[in-house]
């Protein structure tokens, strides 16, 4: 039996039945919410490992559910939906989403994406069981150990995937990283969702950090190769 327990949140019968079943027999736990609020008390109280979201709920949507669940986990939350405008994806991503699946989806893609979460989860854990160190540049601090990051003595709000980059920026301060190897590290691929992706999750990092995002202090982008964070002297 897997351990990590997946909460799926559907309202749609035939689709939940699927998933579960998916699930069920490779050897998955799992929870199922009907609703929103369904999702948030089943969250709350068994505190799963993943969930996997449905954005058309019947009592509230389901980046609502991505902003509550957001206050007080981490949990990776991959969103499952037919709406497939980019505009939804961005919206579902800045809300705290770290994935999205759009509608109808195969078995072996979920199964795919349920992997790459499996092992970015085991990653991030065994960096919280061995990082100790606290990263200073300028302003910016970093306690890896405890999972946050501080701007001028005051913690910054990060979402997951936003304290992953950073993270993964502040271990190679002064190198130029790759659209591909970023993305093969947060999300264990490099498809071109994935840096449409990634273009997001550091223009709201920025918002985070810089001062001035339009003439960025920490993180430089090098045009159609990656990003560097700067050291700050």
């Amino acid at each position: 039996m897997n351990k990590n327990l997946i909460l799926v949140v559907e309202d749609d019968a035939p689709v939940r039945n699927l998933i579960t079943t998916t699930l069920k027999t490779h050897d998955y736990r799992y929870l199922t919410a009907p609703s929103g609020e369904t999702a948030i008390v089943e969250a709350s109280s068994h505190n799963p490992d993943i969930m996997l979201l449905d954005l058309g709920l019947p009592d509230m949507d389901g980046i609502e559910v991505i902003k509550k669940v957001r206050t007080w986990s981490n949990m990776p939350i991959i969103v499952i939906s037919a709406r497939s405008e980019d505009t939804d994806k961005i919206d579902a991503l800045d809300a705290g989403a770290d994935d999205y699946l759009t509608k109808p989806f195969s078995v072996e893609e979920l199964l795919a994406r349920l992997r790459v979460t499996q092992r970015r989860l085991a990653m991030m854990q065994g960096e919280v069981q061995t990082e100790s160190a606290i990263f200073q540049n300028g302003s910016l601090r970093i306690d890896y150990a405890a999972g946050c990051a501080y701007l001028d003595g005051e913690e910054l709000h990060l979402t997951p995937i936003e304290y992953k980059l950073l993270s993964l920026l502040s271990k190679n301060v002064g190198k130029v990283l790759t659209h591909t190897f970023i993305t093969q590290k947060i999300w264990g691929s490099s498809w071109d969702n994935d840096v449409a992706s990634l273009r997001v999750f550091m223009a709201t990092l920025r918002k985070k950090i810089e001062k001035q995002p339009n003439s960025p202090q920490y993180i430089q982008t090098h045009i159609g190769v990656g990003y560097r964070m700067l050291k700050v002297e």
